[in-house]
């Protein structure tokens, strides 16, 4: 097309053709109406980009050309919110629906009305408008604090970069759910099958990654929506209110809000989305229920992190069945002994399961499952999911009844466990909470692991005796002016400890992996887990068939790191060290200057101590090993090595180095 308009001619054009797209736009997905059909809109389009290549003083940045942004990001900036992301509590019940209501009728008796809406399955995102331009896209965070993917949500086609309608507000914070609609998710699945590559798991997680993408096209590249809950500025009168006000601003809801005057109003909407939201574009787990009144529901106020004035039904559990392939126990954070079942990979609710908590030895025992069994598992709100049934008319005939005790001399030889009279748990023998924890926290901080100055044996005890300290994840909520306030710091050593712990946060994956404390998973081995997985979301995903195609990796530590993964507290510690800003990097070192060479240490070094050398090693490359091979690259001795790996280097004609050499080397 060629630009023969005057100035004020394209200024105009321009105009039109931004009102007529985005008027397009909103029939399209807020309506859910056609005013013209698709290839005319692209057409449109292409004309508005030509005018405003030839015109760039007239490029505004709520055009529609400018949702795609340039440049990634070097990472993202923490925004403190407005008002809290609140969470809402769960009820499962109509008789837990009652409670609710009769609990909140004892602090206010006026008569209330309900509004409801199905509950999404996305990543939750606030977005923040000023003269009607979308300024600010923040997410949800712990509540309190998020992080800025504005560049990320303007490639978003639903999202409004300018309001529509007349009466704009001042300001405008729209909350609402990053969701990818089921037929959109299916489509991009088979694109990645086409192309030979992996399937994306489910739309949830696929979602919450486009947006935590530093570089805004992989965003662009999703068939991401943004679907509005909440109008939290300006404050309407009602909730039925603020979605008819998002409407009319342009805002895409589901559609599925309704007012009712009753709490049996409540209870027959639960029935109908129950029966009917499989036809719905988008997943759903439940509905949420709301006080209409925002008067009421704010007087009510905030209970820890949830409104009294609302709660989120769950909707029954979606069932399936699979195959037990093997039964592992974790130790979790308390000395306790969990039993999870390996299962075959299977979907339900939306995402692909591979375990399933079998709680304890007395559950594993009514239920009498075995491996090799089919079981119907089910989920039910809990990160992983539970084993309901088991159909025992097809076990198969070699199936053993489960032998927990023996299990437990099995997996852990070196530890002792005792059953406390009166409870259903087994626990490592002469370990308390508290003891366990400091044992966690100090590998954590150690030099193998995360070498975090500051946090040694005592200052550990110090933090955790204090109550300032209750899990892995608190470390990262730690105010300098709380911890100077302890006897074994001052102002200056508390700053230096949160400094050294923010640093800790971009550690390198193997670093973290091995502050994890996975038995049976040592430094190297941790290494070996971060070049094959390259991230901790990978490896949790890992099967046992994954694992045990890693060479020097075995049966034992392959069921070792599955049973880590399947612990219900140790995968919402990482969603809480993830929240906290807790990311490790990975560096592919294939081309560094030792990679496929292995080292191994004997001896006392001068310039160091020998896990700093290790370090020095790896991170050009190197494997370290703890025995000398026909493998091994060379032997680097310092003072007094051990008689045993020398004479073994020169049986097997290994070359042995000197400090000296070994300094060169790292310097090389």
């Amino acid at each position: 097309m060629t630009i023969k308009l005057s100035h004020a001619e394209a200024e105009d054009r321009i105009a039109k053709l931004r009102e007529l797209i985005n008027d397009y736009r909103y029939h399209y997905h807020v309506l859910d109406e056609s005013t013209m059909s698709e290839a005319a809109a692209d057409s449109l389009k292409h004309e508005l980009s030509q005018l405003e290549e030839a015109y760039p003083d007239l490029v505004t940045p709520d055009s529609p050309t400018q949702r795609v942004a340039g440049r990634p990001l070097d990472k993202f900036e923490k925004v403190t919110h407005e008002s809290r992301m609140i969470s809402l509590a769960d009820v499962f019940s109509e008789e837990e629906i009652k409670d609710w209501v009769s609990r909140n009728q004892k602090l206010d008796s006026s008569k209330f009305e309900y509004f409801t809406d199905i509950k999404m399955d996305g990543l939750a995102c606030s977005l923040h408008y000023e003269n009607g331009i979308l300024k600010r896209a923040v997410t949800r965070g712990d509540g309190l604090v998020g992080e800025d993917v504005t560049m990320n949500v303007r490639t978003i086609e639903n999202v409004p970069l300018k309001l529509r309608g007349e009466n704009i507000p001042e300001k405008l914070e729209a909350r609402g759910e990053i969701v990818i609609f089921k037929a959109d998710f299916e489509k991009l699945n088979e694109a990645q099958i086409a192309a030979g590559e992996k399937p994306f798991a489910n739309p949830r997680n696929l979602a919450a990654g486009s947006i935590r993408q530093l570089d805004p096209k992989i965003a662009a590249s999703r068939p991401l929506k943004f679907i509005a809950y909440d109008l939290v500025t300006p404050n309407l009168e009602t909730n039925q209110a603020a979605y008819e006000a998002l409407r009319s601003f342009g805002f895409q809801t589901s559609k599925q809000d309704k007012v009712f005057k009753t709490i049996e109003g409540v209870f027959n909407e639960i029935k109908h989305l129950d029966e009917t939201r499989g036809s719905l574009p988008f997943n759903t787990d439940g509905m949420v229920i709301k006080i209409n009144n925002r008067v009421v529901f704010q007087k009510l106020g905030i209970v820890g992190k949830t409104p009294r004035a609302a709660v989120a039904f769950k909707f029954p559990a979606e069932e399936t069945t699979t195959k037990v392939r093997d039964i592992v126990i974790s130790i979790g954070r308390t000395g306790a002994a969990t039993p999870v079942a390996i299962l075959d990979p299977v979907v339900v609710a939306g995402s692909t399961v591979r375990h399933a908590s079998l709680h304890n030895a007395d559950e594993i025992a009514r239920l009498d499952v075995r491996i090799g069994d089919t079981v119907i598992i089910y989920k039910a709100g809990d990160i992983i999911p539970q084993v309901k049934e088991v159909l025992k008319t097809l076990r198969p005939k070699d199936a053993e009844p489960f032998n927990y005790e023996q299990a437990l001399k099995l997996q852990y030889p070196e530890l002792e466990f005792e059953r406390p009279a009166g409870e259903v748990v087994y626990r490592v023998k002469g370990e308390t909470p508290e003891l366990v924890l400091k044992r966690a926290i100090e590998y954590y901080a150690s030099k193998p692991a995360l070498n975090i100055e500051g946090l040694g044996e005592k200052n550990v005890a110090a933090l955790i005796d204090a109550g300032l300290v209750h899990s892995i994840a608190d470390l990262y909520r730690l105010k300098p002016e709380k911890v100077a306030k302890l006897e074994r710091f001052a102002e200056i050593s508390a700053h230096n400890l949160i400094d050294a712990l923010t640093a800790s946060k971009t550690a390198p994956l193997g670093k973290f992996i091995t502050a994890l404390g996975i038995r049976h998973v040592g430094a190297q081995t941790a290494i070996v887990l971060a070049n094959k997985f390259h991230s901790i979301e990978n490896l949790k995903n890992a099967t046992e068939e994954d694992l045990l195609e890693i060479p020097d990796i075995g049966k034992i530590v392959a069921e070792s790191i599955l049973a880590y993964f399947a612990d219900e507290d140790n995968l919402k510690l990482l969603d809480e060290l993830n929240e906290l800003g807790v990311k490790p990097t990975y560096e592919d070192l294939k081309d560094a200057p030792l990679a496929g060479k292995s080292y191994i240490i004997s001896g006392t070094l001068e310039s160091g101590g020998r896990e700093e050398a290790e370090d020095k090693l790896r991170a050009l490359g190197a494997t370290i090993t703890k025995s000398v091979t026909k493998t091994t690259t060379a032997l680097i001795v310092g003072d007094k090595p051990g008689k045993s790996k020398t004479d073994k280097a020169a049986k097997l004609g290994i070359p042995v180095i000197d400090e000296r050499e070994y300094l060169k080397l790292i310097e090389a």
